[in-house]
């Protein structure tokens, strides 16, 4: 039934504005603004991300995006320069470096994975798999 369907993904945010500039400033993503509704955001892969306000939002506790990247120290040091903080969680199922990268491909334990937040509180990560 859905196996031909475009499908997207989405995720609300508190505050609209500061969702916009900090995907796209911080991020530099390029928006497509939806008045009234939100904004989107599309990848080369074609997989695109609808972000919404929600008066009562509640940031998700799961990652809502994952950013592959060809070298995870140089986005960390990239994010970190624009203000970004790098998330560093106490699990020792998931040790992370001081960078807070899990260095999962040096474990055989999947891809290196450093997790940070958008100002609504939503998990997003970059992750290195080559």
């Amino acid at each position: 039934m859905f196996k031909d369907a475009e499908a997207f993904s989405g995720f609300s945010v508190d505050d609209i504005n500061k969702a916009k500039q900090f995907y796209g400033e911080t991020l530099g993503l390029k928006l497509d603004e939806q008045p009234g509704m939100g904004f989107g955001f599309s990848f080369p892969n074609g997989h695109t991300v609808f972000v919404y306000s929600k008066p009562d939002h509640q940031p998700a506790t799961f990652t809502v995006l994952n950013f592959p990247v060809e070298n995870i120290d140089m986005a960390i040091d990239e994010l970190t320069n624009k203000g970004v903080e790098i998330i560093q969680y106490s699990n020792p199922n998931m040790p992370q470096d001081e960078k807070g990268v899990m260095r999962g491909r040096a474990a055989n334990m999947g891809p290196d994975i450093a997790w940070f937040s958008d100002p609504a509180g939503n998990i997003l990560a970059v992750l290195q798999e080559k």
